[in-house]
């Protein structure tokens, strides 16, 4: 498999705190890639590196095979990145806000089959500051796809949303990475990871403690005798929630 995403040593330091402490590893093409860890561990902070957003003190990262330190602008041209608090001009509607990011971006996307995509086609019209929580998030993650990048980042995506506008989003991500874009996500959900993500890193104190796929990691925990408090049920109460309310959008 071909690395799309390459991190080495990667350290960052503010003063005297060291937020990233030489954190190392790989992203592979076309996989769902999880980066998990509590609040302050330093994976935003990891992320926000490789996203050009900010400086690294040592330590080296390629992005589809270039370097970040010569070539942070070709590296920007391959990703898409969602912010957990996204700012659109709130009065502009999402015919607009579209063309406005292909001006920006100096491209000439569909809006409708954009919109489309992420199932807000009759949306087109509304203003921004009109839409639900998980057609923001919807939209939000549509714009990181207009200049078509080869790798997208989305930070805690589904944070606040209801069972079905959570899963409808789970279904969008899976159909983006089946055009062929590579996905990282960061989520504090670890259901949403394990049924997400190809692998996962967690992060703690600035050091990756673990990384392979959530099933490896399970069964890891598992081998050492580890058991659950209670038992294992075949369902889950969200799945009771959305088996009785239905997998159907409720968006006004």
């Amino acid at each position: 498999m071909k690395k799309i995403i390459e991190v080495k040593d990667l350290v960052k330091n503010y003063g005297n705190f060291q937020a990233v402490k030489g954190i190392s590893f790989d992203v592979f093409e076309g996989e769902i890639f999880g980066l998990l860890g509590p609040n302050g561990a330093g994976k935003s902070t990891t992320l926000e590196i490789i996203e050009t957003l900010r400086d690294k003190t040592s330590g080296k990262v390629y992005v589809d095979g270039h370097d970040l330190d010569t070539h942070p602008n070709h590296i920007k041209k391959i990703m898409g990145v969602q912010l957990q608090a996204s700012g659109y001009y709130p009065g502009l509607n999402l015919t607009e806000l579209i063309h406005l990011f292909n001006g920006l971006y100096n491209r000439h996307t569909d809006v409708m089959e954009l919109l489309d995509l992420v199932n807000l086609r009759d949306k087109a019209k509304a203003k921004f500051k009109e839409l639900s929580g998980g057609q923001k998030q919807r939209f939000s993650v549509a714009t990181t796809l207009i200049n078509e990048p080869k790798i997208i980042f989305l930070d805690e995506p589904t944070t606040g949303l209801d069972p079905q506008a959570r899963r409808s989003l789970w279904d969008l991500i899976r159909n983006i990475r089946a055009k062929g874009t590579t996905v990282i996500i960061t989520t504090h959900y670890m259901d949403e990871a394990e049924v997400l993500c190809d692998r996962v890193a967690v992060v703690d104190n600035g050091k990756i403690i673990a990384i392979d796929t959530p099933d490896k990691l399970i069964d890891d925990l598992v081998s050492t005798g580890f058991e659950r408090p209670k038992s294992v049920k075949a369902a889950t109460l969200e799945d009771v929630f959305i088996h009785l309310t239905g997998k159907s959008l409720r968006e006004d």
